[in-house]
């Protein structure tokens, strides 16, 4: 009786000590884990920042095609003698001209 005893608690011993082993690893790597988590959260990498301005820059290029067509049909409605879409039209330039900038220019390619 003694010998089953024994033979059985022989691989339950070998299986507990992984068990702890494993649970000394986890306890001993955690601050790490988190360490570098936090790390990650905050800081920005490189395609994230690209994917962030590749964004801005469509936003910007949205708007500015948007006042483009808002000018133009201001421009029609102004040489119609509407002196509101002159204004109107003065103020969507101005507008351009403050978003033209801030827009990277790409050759075409030919």
């Amino acid at each position: 009786m003694r010998r089953q005893a024994l033979i059985l608690l022989l691989p339950a011993t070998l299986m507990l000590g992984g068990c702890l082993a494993k649970a000394v690893v986890d306890v001993a790597t955690a601050p790490v884990k988190v360490v570098s988590k936090g790390v990650d959260l905050a800081t920005t990498s490189q395609s994230e920042a690209d994917e962030k301005r590749g964004r801005e820059i469509r936003r910007r290029e949205e708007r500015l095609a948007k006042l483009e067509r808002d000018y133009e049909k201001q421009l029609d409605d102004c040489e119609d003698g509407d002196r509101r879409a002159c204004d109107d039209a003065r103020d969507t330039y101005a507008e351009m001209q403050q978003i033209i900038p801030s827009i990277p220019y790409e050759p075409e390619d030919d």
